[in-house]
């Protein structure tokens, strides 16, 4: 989820090749949204809502629209590598808020990868061993990752093709499955209308919408698309088709898992596993190995978690480089050439976020996040319409990114009946940025001065 900030490169730097064509940023898109979120979280989002599982993905999927329409146009506008961080710094001219944005965006990938933690160490895992306890596994995982990401490993996009193809063949186990059951007459169909709030009108409302609130988890991901665009081929053109199918597809899958996830199982045993969508597989009736499913979704979790630890990394080094952070934290080690000191400072903050909750509070945690980053977004979008740029781009329809910046305030609220803990966490994470950043500002500002006394 990760993006990286705005930077001024030197004017002898060679620009970016632009070597992804429309079918390869399609496939990006697709690959960044699918993964943990529904692998992990869809259990979590049945015990919020009850049956009618699919009610808070489609929701979510109709804010992910709206939010996407606002990058789309931002991205065809400035079509450069950068994200949140870029359109806030134009459209509000803050450096504190660019920042804390950025980090927001960073933070959003460590819990993100946090709960891919959890849920690889979880019932997926337990398919082969249960010798090992899990909060060891969660954080031998995340070291693992750290130290791929030392060695200098990375996916290009069209191994991210590959990738994708192998989680998304998981998606589909799934659905053929319960076409399958639903065709021989298995099925519970009166599950898809139960609701597990009782009581008022109002408790109704805060228990969908915390199950969208946490259910947007899955959606998470287009934004990191943005990132592409210096080397994506034609990318005003190429953008909105790719972000619109991209969404519109993923949203459409989880959807369909939702709804056969509520016929086959009962949301009162997807609530309690941590890999809700093996419990599928089990009760469709369909000789398909239980084993052979769970490490599809161990690939899966494992490939959106390397891709958030390594963006994150990335974007420490860069806000270090920007002078916003400390620069010892944009150090990279001669040999391998990757940030070593940005990699170690968000594995500590990973190892530190998988010991303080499990799958629902983390993914809820991103979620939070990003729905505060899209908020800004959405905002700034309104905020550029005076800025004018001198060539043709998407223009989102004015009430498009109105309702996104309510929907995902409303979200981010405690209307959603979001847990204590995660305003706690993300407020702790936020704290940990802020203090860098003064830290920093007072070392940058003894320095000034111990130059101008030299001077």
């Amino acid at each position: 989820m990760a993006t990286s900030t705005p930077t001024s490169a030197p004017d002898h730097q060679p620009s970016l090749k632009r070597a992804i064509g429309p079918k390869l940023l399609l496939l990006f898109v697709i690959g960044d949204i699918l993964g943990t979120g529904i692998y992990a979280t869809t259990g979590k989002v049945a015990g919020k809502v009850g049956g009618a599982l699919w009610l808070p993905f489609l929701l979510g999927f109709v804010v992910a629209v709206l939010t996407a329409a606002s990058y789309v146009e931002l991205v065809g506008k400035y079509p450069k590598a950068a994200g949140a961080a870029l359109y806030s710094q134009k459209a509000f001219k803050l450096p504190f808020l660019t920042f804390i944005v950025a980090f927001m965006v960073m933070c959003s990938g460590l819990s993100s990868a946090s709960a891919a933690a959890r849920a690889f160490s979880g019932d997926y895992f337990l398919e082969f061993t249960d010798a090992i306890p899990s909060t060891i596994i969660a954080i031998l995982f995340i070291l693992t990752l750290a130290a791929i990401a030392l060695r200098g490993v990375s996916e290009s996009v069209k191994t991210n093709m590959v990738l994708t193809l192998v989680e998304l063949s998981g998606l589909l186990v799934v659905l053929c499955i319960g076409a399958w059951a639903v065709a021989t007459g298995g099925g519970e169909p009166s599950r898809l209308g139960e609701f597990q709030a009782e009581g008022t009108g109002y408790a109704l409302l805060t228990s969908v919408l915390g199950a969208t609130a946490l259910g947007f988890f899955a959606f998470v991901g287009f934004e990191d698309s943005v990132n592409m665009a210096e080397e994506t081929k034609d990318p005003t053109r190429s953008f909105p088709r790719a972000i619109f199918i991209g969404v519109a597809v993923t949203g459409t899958i989880y959807v369909l898992v939702a709804l056969v996830s509520s016929l086959l199982v009962d949301y009162r045993v997807l609530q309690t596993s941590s890999g809700p969508l093996l419990e599928v597989v089990k009760a469709g009736g369909v000789a398909f190995p239980p084993k052979l499913f769970a490490a599809i979704a161990l690939f899966a979790v494992t490939n959106s978690a390397l891709i958030n630890i390594m963006m994150a990394s990335r974007l420490c080094y860069g806000l270090a480089n920007e002078k916003v952070l400390p620069r010892g934290m944009g150090r990279v080690l001669s040999r391998r050439r990757t940030p070593v000191t940005g990699i170690v400072f968000v594995t500590v903050i990973a190892i530190g976020l998988v010991t303080t909750g499990e799958i629902e509070g983390l993914g809820d945690t991103t979620a939070f996040l990003l729905l505060c980053v899209f908020a800004v977004v959405n905002v700034a979008v309104l905020v550029l319409r005076k800025d004018r740029v001198d060539h043709a781009h998407f223009r989102t329809p004015t009430i498009l990114p109105v309702l996104g910046a309510i929907a995902s305030v409303i979200l981010a609220s405690p209307l959603s009946e979001r847990a204590a803990e995660v305003y706690i966490r993300a407020g702790v994470l936020l704290a940990i940025g802020i203090g860098l950043w003064a830290v920093n500002k007072v070392w940058m500002k003894f320095r000034h001065e111990e130059e101008a006394a030299r001077g």
